[in-house]
């Protein structure tokens, strides 16, 4: 963000947001500038037939993805099936959903820990009726880029892979937020990267479970490092505090 200028009160944004009519018009807005980040950057992608090789076998998947990496998620993989993301409907949630379903997305509201069956039941619909699915692992909860175990569950019972994606932008801002969220700014460079599908058996066990979500988590992380090394950045630290917790610190601080 250019020297001077302050960011954006996000709290009279979130406040703003919940207005009908302002929240349609900033789920446009968002929506546009996702559009507009798109064709103003020079884009690679990579890894992209580890997803079409799932795709000629009609297999859809789980697309996982850091939190702080959302934005530009619609436009992140070949989209030759239907794709619905799971998305938290806490108004930071709304947001977001309003603006990828302008862009073609569908969404299925909920997260892997908070209203987990009902979000599960409509995700296996998702992927029973060939829709491909994203998911952010480290949502809506925190901490950034750590996964939660319900990715792992999530494929278990659909049967579909897991294909870690991410991108970095050579032009962004890093917001203050509890995702580190990545915001990627017009006239430069990007690219998306598309990692190994990860298989999760029916009969996993928790033991096995939990070395798979460490290996999502792993092979994620190590990927979006290699995007933002591509993209001359430094690599970002993952988070250690969860978004309730980083909230309240950062209340307390302005109260101090």
């Amino acid at each position: 963000m250019p020297r001077g200028r302050r960011a954006p009160d996000m709290s009279l944004v979130k406040r703003l947001g919940r207005l009908e009519n302002v929240h349609q018009a900033l789920c446009w807005s968002i929506a546009q500038y996702i559009r507009f980040i798109h064709v103003t950057n020079r884009w690679q992608v990579e890894g992209a037939t580890h997803a079409d090789r799932l795709h000629q076998a009609n297999r859809p998947y789980i697309g996982a993805f850091w939190h702080g990496r959302l934005l530009m998620m619609p436009f992140g993989w070949p989209r030759q099936t239907p794709l619905a993301m799971l998305i938290s409907s806490h108004p930071d949630g709304r947001m977001i959903s309003g603006a990828v379903q302008r862009l073609g997305v569908d969404i299925i509201p909920g997260s892997t820990n908070r209203g987990a069956s009902e979000a599960l039941r409509n995700l296996v619909r998702a992927v029973k009726k060939g829709s491909c699915i994203g998911i952010t692992p480290d949502g809506p909860d925190g901490p950034a880029m750590t996964a939660s175990p319900g990715i792992v569950q999530v494929a278990r019972i659909t049967g579909a892979p897991i294909a870690p994606i991410t991108y970095a932008t050579s032009r962004r801002v890093i917001l203050k937020t509890w995702d580190r969220f990545h915001l990627p700014l017009p006239f430069g460079r990007g690219v998306f990267l598309i990692g190994e599908p990860i298989e999760v058996p029916h009969d996993t066990d928790a033991t096995r479970a939990e070395a798979l979500r460490a290996l999502v988590e792993a092979r994620l992380r190590n990927l979006t490092a290699e995007a933002d090394r591509r993209m001359g950045h430094g690599v970002l630290a993952p988070g250690t505090l969860s978004r309730d917790a980083f909230r309240a610190r950062r209340r307390a601080a302005r109260a101090a």
